[in-house]
């Protein structure tokens, strides 16, 4: 994956809060056992972490002005996203917001940005505390996307990833995936309780890694609004093969197998291996979000 060298990102898409300092108390979820249990139900859920369990204290994060500043000095062009990871982050929440803008726009609705946190530990939000150990996820109560970027080395060591730019990609974009099931009032079917590979939290889940794969086959030739250009310019086979990749690791099956030692799919909640890959498999093929009605 590849981005135009000369092309501006956008910081303000990012709050940046690591290294701050959060009130409210002790972390809700620590390490070991607990904390892998936490990331292994919390793994793109798409809900808040007061979901699962794991409030502790309410309350907004506040972006420090350290945490601001090393964003917006280190992430400025595209050539900083191709040589650090924050920035890459950063750069793939602007084109995902940007295609997702323009799609909106194109099928006569609005579209409304959300920004991503990046935090280390623990975090407050609209849905309440959580720590690290949660995993990536999308907040509907605040409408935000919650990320600790050290995620990324547990997605290769913890899960089996082969890893790759392109597979974090794919996280941000099925996290975004959430933020526009929340937009068209679809994210709720999740919030019933019910689990099983017939659940209607499966389904969410594999329509928002329907709609990362959507993403992925636009990326491309998305353009970015101050260029005229597009900010990915270039995605290879390789690269789609690590998104798949991501997705067959996470899949409820394999976690389940990994963690546990056998597959018990009457409480998944992500859906399997095969069906997480099938569903961007199917959006980066169809490049249509109405071919990813999952719950037909």
């Amino acid at each position: 994956m590849q981005f135009d060298d000369d092309a501006r990102l956008d910081t303000s898409e990012v709050q940046d809060v690591r290294g701050s300092r959060i009130p409210g108390g002790r972390a809700t979820v620590g390490g070991g056992v607990v904390g892998l249990i936490a990331l292994v139900l919390g793994l793109f859920l798409g809900v808040g972490p007061d979901q699962l369990g794991l409030t502790d204290s309410g309350g907004q994060p506040a972006a420090t002005a350290s945490g601001l500043a090393q964003v917006e000095q280190n992430c400025r062009t595209g050539q900083d996203a191709n040589t650090r990871d924050d920035c890459r982050t950063v750069a793939v929440v602007n084109s995902v917001q940007d295609y997702w803008d323009q799609e909106f726009t194109r099928r006569g609705a609005g579209y409304s940005r959300s920004p991503t946190v990046f935090f280390g530990e623990r975090v407050n939000t609209g849905c309440g505390s959580a720590s690290s150990a949660v995993g990536p996820f999308y907040c509907p109560d605040d409408r935000k996307v919650y990320l600790d970027l050290g995620f990324f080395d547990e997605l290769r060591s913890e899960f089996g990833a082969t890893g790759g730019p392109f597979a974090q990609a794919y996280v941000v974009a099925h996290e975004y995936g959430h933020h526009v099931q929340d937009l068209m009032g679809t994210l709720s079917r999740s919030q019933d309780g019910r689990t099983g590979a017939d659940s209607d939290a499966v389904k969410v889940e594999l329509q928002a890694d329907c709609y990362a794969g959507v993403w992925a086959r636009h990326a491309t030739t998305t353009k970015d609004e101050s260029t005229g250009r597009p900010l990915i310019t270039r995605l290879t086979d390789a690269d789609i093969t690590d998104g798949l990749d991501a997705a067959a690791a996470v899949g409820d099956d394999r976690i389940q197998e990994r963690f546990q030692g056998r597959v018990t799919p009457d409480s998944w909640t992500h859906g399997s291996a095969e069906q997480r890959q099938q569903w961007f498999r199917e959006g980066y093929r169809s490049g249509d979000m109405g071919r990813c009605d999952t719950f037909r």
